[in-house]
């Protein structure tokens, strides 16, 4: 079965562009997270107590888990969810995030003690060309200017998340961390929310079901399996995954909203997956400074 984690991941997290899409026209960026943030709180924390799931023992987990918290979902998601809604076009913003597995790569190397291979490194590049074509037709003329600065916050965002987590935290108890991720990123998000906005929806249909559907599939299903993810897999290889994002989204967007697919983004999923195929058959690289014992907390 946890073979199939890595496909899984790939889909569900592919499908938080599609629920952002449905939800963004109905509400403020950093208000729509808030709502959401609040939701996955109180539903982790009842799983969590009913339960009786474990708490880390350390001052210092709770710490690395909810830096780690911050930055993946604060950082990154507000990063991309700002940029769409500022005009940003959904290419731009998949090409820039896409970046991604490159730059966890330099940093595995200087943080983590992970040797990237030749493999590794060609199937990074292939993958980023492949992402490059996926999104070509859609990266839009308008002068992009300033709207880049949100994507590219959300890019170092994810990228410092998953070094960080791979470093300080890769075992944690995936119900109570979640509430302890969640919380400080609530809060980081309330003080943005309060800074730069009024906290304005519009509660129609599509906004609920768009809401409930980033709650329960995103944040509890594809975050866990995220989590799990960094837990087993070389920062690298986890990262590698997130080439698969553009391609996925594009094929959910074309069977559901009817959107264009051209040939040579067609082919673009090819180059995409042929570059996730080299990076995830390479050796694995040796993790000498994290820890490998089982037991579900952070160091």
């Amino acid at each position: 079965m946890q073979r199939f984690y890595p496909l899984l991941f790939v889909f569900l997290w592919s499908t938080g562009f599609i629920g952002a899409k449905l939800g963004l026209p109905h509400a403020e960026p950093l208000s729509f997270l808030l709502t959401r943030y609040g939701l996955v709180i109180s539903l982790m924390l009842a799983i969590a107590l009913l339960t009786r799931a474990p708490w880390p023992e350390r001052p210092r987990e709770w710490l690395h888990i909810g830096v780690s918290g911050v930055l993946v979902h604060a950082v990154y998601l507000g990063g991309v969810f700002v940029a769409i809604k500022h005009g940003l076009p959904a290419g731009v913003t998949a090409l820039v995030v896409g970046m991604q597995p490159l730059l966890t790569a330099f940093g595995a190397g200087w943080l983590l003690n992970e040797k990237v291979s030749a493999r590794q490194w060609a199937g990074l590049g292939l993958g980023f060309v492949g992402v490059g074509l996926v999104v070509s037709g859609k990266l839009g003329d308008g002068a992009l200017g300033p709207m880049l600065i949100p994507a590219v916050v959300a890019l170092l965002g994810i990228t410092a998340g998953t070094l960080y987590q791979k470093r300080f935290c890769p075992k944690f108890d995936l119900r109570t961390g979640s509430v302890i991720q969640f919380v400080p990123t609530a809060i980081v998000t309330a003080i943005a929310v309060a800074v730069f906005e009024d906290y304005r929806i519009d509660w129609t249909g599509q906004f609920v079901f768009a809401l409930g559907w980033l709650v329960l599939v995103l944040s509890l299903g594809a975050i866990s399996l995220l989590n799990l993810l960094i837990r087993s897999g070389s920062a690298v290889n986890v990262a590698a995954l997130f080439y698969l994002t553009p391609p996925t989204t594009a094929l959910i967007a074309y069977f559901i909203f009817g959107e264009n697919l051209s040939l040579t983004a067609a082919f673009g999923m090819l180059v995409a997956v042929s570059g996730v195929y080299l990076v995830a058959k390479a050796k694995r690289a040796l993790l000498p400074r994290v820890s490998s014992a089982s037991t579900p907390v952070c160091g």
